[in-house]
This record gives structure tokens, sequence and C-alpha cells, in this order.
């Protein structure tokens, strides 16, 4: 393993070897050859080119685990992606080699209930980039599914290809909560979920988005990328009532859907009680494993909460939305990072600091 720290090892056959940032144990990520499985009929293999940073990797990286799925043995990092078609395998017609392509990075099962209803995200068997044990995508290459590979259009980068991953949350969120021309939305939380979150709500025509977080520079850059109003709140749960008096006024109206992109206990509670008798509150962030929440004087104004994982269909969106400008993901990509050891460990710090990073991203 001695080529670990090197971008590209040389296998016997003198070809370039697939290298990829294996994550080894807590805080540990180390660059090593990445033996792809043979092209099945129906995949391709793809030369990766942008690859983000998420939250979960993050998870992964300091604690070995996210939620409930824990990492037992080394495991490629990485499920935001985008790069170019390499090869085809025999029965594919939708792609061609040199075509730029963004990923979906779960394959579903195809045969059980939810998968033929078309909850396909909801599925049990679901095989997803970098959660455990399946393998992520920080690889010089990876083979996939070429029906999970949606071309770019022309006047969409391969980063912007990247970020329809996070995107995807925010629009499925939009689509489980009706967000459209006649609802007026207010964003719990202003990191990268959040900030998709109110960029794909204005995207499906919300006339009104407040965006609240604790943060102030959070909240200026929200500001900049179209956020209506923002709103400063505070973390203690004695304040609730003030957040919520606060933003009524900054709504001038009623709240018909709240996301909570954070998932506190204080979030929710906010959330339940700014949002409007009969409006949706829409729990995306999973700050909290368990909370206590106001439920019962929420469940007698009729406000329905509703649960987001992932998303379904959404790439289609994505990247209509990129293509025709209605929704401009640029900004959000704040820090880049080539592909040695190094520059991996360095991106890695920089996104768990936080602060001014927002999308760090790698380019392969």
């Amino acid at each position: 393993m001695g080529k670990g720290a090197m971008s590209h090892g040389v296998s016997e056959e003198g070809e370039p070897e697939n290298m990829a940032a294996w994550l080894l144990g807590v805080n540990t990520l180390k660059i090593q050859p990445f033996k792809l499985p043979p092209l099945g009929p129906h995949e391709v293999r793809v030369r990766m080119k942008a690859v983000g940073i998420c939250g979960s990797d993050v998870h992964y990286l300091k604690n070995m685990r996210c939620a409930d799925f824990i990492v037992k043995e080394p495991m490629v990092i990485g499920h935001e992606c985008a790069g170019i078609i390499d090869e085809v395998g025999s029965k594919v017609n939708t792609l061609v080699v040199g075509d730029r392509v963004a990923l979906e990075p779960g394959i579903s099962c195809w045969h059980c209930n939810y998968c033929k209803a078309g909850s396909y995200n909801l599925c049990p068997d679901m095989k997803f980039f970098a959660t455990p044990p399946v393998h992520g995508s920080l690889a010089n290459q990876v083979v996939h599914p070429a029906d999970l590979c949606f071309k770019l259009p022309e006047n969409v980068s391969l980063e912007e290809g990247a970020m329809c991953e996070p995107l995807s949350v925010g629009i499925h969120a939009c689509r489980r909560a009706n967000a459209g021309p006649e609802t007026n939305v207010l964003v719990m939380g202003a990191g990268p979920i959040g900030l998709v979150t109110m960029l794909a709500a204005r995207a499906f025509g919300a006339p009104k988005v407040v965006i609240v977080d604790v943060d102030d520079q959070r909240l200026s850059f929200a500001k900049a990328i179209g956020a209506h109003q923002i709103i400063k709140v505070s973390t203690d749960m004695q304040d609730v009532e003030e957040d919520v008096g606060r933003i009524e006024r900054a709504m001038e109206g009623a709240v018909d859907i709240t996301f909570d992109c954070a998932g506190f206990g204080k979030t929710m509670s906010t959330a339940l009680k700014a949002t409007r008798a009969g409006g949706k509150v829409c729990l995306v962030g999973m700050g909290h494993n368990e909370m206590t929440v106001p439920l019962t004087p929420a469940a007698a104004r009729e406000v329905d909460v509703v649960g987001v994982f992932r998303y379904r269909n959404t790439w289609p969106l994505c990247l209509e939305f990129l293509s025709s400008g209605k929704i401009d993901v640029k900004p959000l990509i704040t820090h880049r990072f080539g592909f040695s050891e190094k520059e991996v460990e360095d991106a890695f710090e920089t996104s768990a600091r936080g602060g001014n990073a927002i999308k760090v991203m790698f380019n392969l």
C-alpha cells in the first residue's frame, strides 16, 4: 500500500490504477487503490470530476457512524458527484463515452413494494454511495447503473452536476409539502440543506421565503442568494414564543409551510407554533434522534407533519432548474480542493469547521 499517498499508482498492465479516498478510522482518510467490479451490461464506468462533501461524510469521519449507519470496515467516502463517461456496458444505448453526467447515488432493488409503488427512496435494500457497507464515489473512477447517470445540459458545469444531490433534498421536500405560488415558506436553518431548500422553494414559485438561523454570517449569505427576509434566533428553548412573533412580523402574513432543515427540539417547536392552522411542517434535518415538541396543540390546529428521506425522481428537474437559470447553486460552492491525501484532509477539516464554508468541492 506504499502507493497510498500518491494520486495515481500504476497497475501491472501499465494502466493508471484507480485510487479512492478511504475512511479507515476516526479522522483517518487515506488515498489507496480501489478495485472496481467488472462492467455489467447496463452499467457505465465514470471518471469522477467533481465530488462535494456532505454533512454525513463529516459525521462518518468524526464518529464512524451517522444515525444508525455504522462504519465497520474501510469504506470509500463521498456521494455528491459528477463525471465523464469512460466506458459503457453492452446494453447501454442512452449514454456514450465522453458524456458529462450527474450521478444519483442510491441504487434501489426495484422489486419491493416501495419500489413498485414509486417510493424507491424508502427501499429497505437501497445501496447508497458511502452509506456502510457500500463504497462511495470520491475516487478516480466508479461503476454505476446507466439509468442513474443523467446527462448534463451544455450550460451546466460538472460542479453544478455534483450539486444536484443536495439540491434534490430541497426539491423532494418542496414536492412533499406542495410548495408553490400560493405558499409562504419558512426555512429553519441556513446550512447547505436550508439554502438549497430556500432556492428550491423560490423555483417552485413560493412568493415569500423567510429563513432563520443562529449565525449572522449564514443569514447574510442567505439574503445575498435570495431569501426575502432573514431572522436571527437563539438556541434557547425559552425564546420560542418571541421567535414566533418575529417570524410572523417578517412574513407579514401566515406561514403556510415550514421546512425544518436543522431538526432540533427548538427548531421543531418553533416550526409547529409558527405554521398556520392547516399548514405543513416538513422535517428535513436530523439534528436530534429524539425530541420533545408541542405536538398536541399543533395537531389541534391540523398542522401536518411530513417526513423527508433523501429524494426520488429529482435529477431531471434539478438539471432543468440549473439549465434554465431558475436556480443558481454556483455561489454555494465556497471552497475547492484537489485530490491528494493532504488536500482531502484539509477539505474535510474545512467542511467540519463550518463558518464561511458552505459547500466544499473536490476537483479531480
